[in-house]
């Protein structure tokens, strides 16, 4: 059962990806998609129940033992993190759907559901795998989907972000790829489970340098600053959905790494300057950044790329209290982000602009979408009672308790960045749901005029309403979520806080994985 449980959710959604190339109907494709994320949801989630009571838990596939063979690794922190990014991918299938992303043209239909599934490999991947070499191999399968999705009946502008975007996913995949070199002729051995005994044995000087390769290839998967430029001019001119999925999961998925790489192979007992300062410099020039946007897109990828500098918060402090606040920091913002995209998608979709000074001179959407934004708007901006809150005040806790220089810092750019937030997102409420005085009908687009009755055109407007509903729908999964976070706050901070144990003390995962030998 164990073994089902873990291989799952790699190993159905590739399959599916293969069944959807052989040419069914549209329809069977969707229903199939949406059962197979739905499936992996449920056995996420029933792992998450596993490791949680019983520890962590391993695959060696094909009965290969570890370092020989490849070996999968759920505890705690990847079962929740798996959890939460599968139920995005859900809601965020279920809005591409009724968008209609995938059914423009046959032949994006064709590709966007095997791309999709694709990722959903990749990303589970990358969460159990439990060697150096196949988070590599995870990576490429989500980067390799994501090349895909994010060209997806592309225009001029969007072909040339997703170069940019491609230009910079490989030479971050080259340097990943010589870092694996690199610890294997150090070590002999890419094992996670193994390399940290082995890279503690090596000279200062080169274990060092290692772990700050590490951190720059996955810096720039996390879109760390400086290492950032790419995110703001790719996410905003994908399909909606696809910058939704990209904005919740890719720079998380990479941040993950770095929680587990860093705590597992390069255990520190002191806050880790160098990381404080990339961390205050990635909250302080993403908000700068996202204050001077007036496309709603990019307003929130940069506030996207701001807020990764609160994961790092928690990880810089190195002690549980601040692994705990990461964790649940990921956990809010991979709901968060995923719901602010959807609602801006359906705030663009009413104005039929992403410019935030045009939605101020064309009539606002309907109440139900502001409700939408504000909700996820306020949580990212920290306001009590929302899970942005709870988080950010178990990071402002662990800075207090840890006390020094680079922790007092760290919390005091963390307030500033807040405020900041709260700032940005009131920009975007008001020029896109207040209705202005200067304009009482906000409309500066001719009235479509009204369509003489056709018989033949009553089911496509049926199709249309129902894709609307199902693009709202998916938006206020996302929104409830997020307010169940704040909701369930103190269970899951206590999963954090034993995840973040976990982290700190990796016995229980080497052990899984290693036999005594071995280690």
């Amino acid at each position: 059962m164990t073994t089902l449980l873990i291989t799952l959710p790699v190993v159905l959604p590739i399959l599916c990806a293969g069944v959807t190339l052989l040419g069914l109907p549209g329809r069977v494709i969707r229903v199939l998609s949406t059962l197979v994320l739905t499936t992996v949801l449920a056995d996420a989630a029933a792992l998450l129940v596993l490791t949680d009571t019983r520890g962590p838990q391993s695959v060696h596939v094909g009965g290969w033992p570890a370092p020989l063979g490849i070996t999968l690794v759920a505890d705690r922190l990847s079962a929740l993190l798996l959890t939460v990014s599968v139920l995005v991918t859900l809601a965020v299938l279920v809005f591409a759907i009724g968008q209609g992303t995938a059914e423009k043209r046959r032949s994006a239909a064709e590709v966007f559901h095997p791309a999709y599934l694709l990722l959903v490999t990749g990303v589970s991947l990358a969460f159990l795998t439990g060697d150096l070499f196949n988070l590599f191999v995870a990576f490429e399968i989500l980067l390799a989907a994501s090349y895909v999705l994010i060209t997806l009946d592309a225009d001029g502008n969007r072909t040339r972000a997703g170069m940019t975007y491609t230009i910079i996913s490989l030479t971050s995949s080259l340097l990943f790829l010589t870092l694996v070199g690199l610890v294997y002729a150090a070590t002999g051995t890419v094992t996670l489970a193994q390399l940290g005994p082995r890279l503690a044995e090596l000279p200062d000087g080169l274990s060092g340098a290692l772990a700050l390769l590490l951190l720059a290839v996955l810096g720039i998967k996390a879109a760390i600053v400086p290492l950032h430029f790419w995110l703001p001019d790719s996410y905003p001119t994908a399909p909606a959905p696809i910058t939704a999925v990209f904005a919740a999961l890719l720079t998380k998925v990479a941040v993950y790494a770095l929680l587990r790489t860093q705590t597992l192979l390069f255990p520190r007992s002191s806050v880790w300057t160098l990381l404080a300062c990339v961390a205050i410099a990635t909250m302080v020039v993403g908000i700068l950044g996202a204050l001077a946007q007036d496309d709603i897109n990019r307003l929130l990828s940069f506030t996207l790329v701001s807020h990764i500098g609160f994961m790092l918060f928690g990880l810089a402090l190195f002690d549980a209290t601040g692994l705990t606040g990461t964790v649940l920091y990921i956990v809010h913002h991979i709901v968060v982000q995923a719901a602010l995209f959807l609602a801006a998608a359906l705030t663009v979709r009413h104005t039929r602009t992403t410019g935030l000074d045009r939605m101020a001179r064309r009539s606002p959407p309907r109440p139900l979408v502001a409700v939408l934004f504000a909700l996820p708007a306020l949580s990212l901006a920290g306001i009590p009672p929302f899970s942005g809150f709870v988080a950010k005040l178990t990071l402002l806790r662990a800075g207090a308790w840890q006390g020094g220089t680079a922790a007092y810092a760290l919390a005091a750019t963390a307030l500033i960045t807040s405020l900041l937030t709260l700032y940005a997102m009131s920009r975007v409420w008001t020029r896109a749901f207040m209705l202005q005085e200067s304009h009482p009908d906000r409309s500066d687009t001719p009235p479509l005029k009204k369509p003489a009755p056709d018989t033949a055109r009553r089911p496509e407007r049926r199709a249309d309403r129902y894709g609307a509903r199902l693009m709202t729908t998916a938006t206020a999964v996302m929104v409830m979520t997020s307010v169940a976070v704040a909701v369930c706050a103190s269970p899951l901070a206590r999963l954090g806080e034993r995840a973040a144990h976990e982290l700190l003390d990796p016995r229980a995962y080497r052990s899984v994985v290693m036999t005594e030998e071995d280690r």
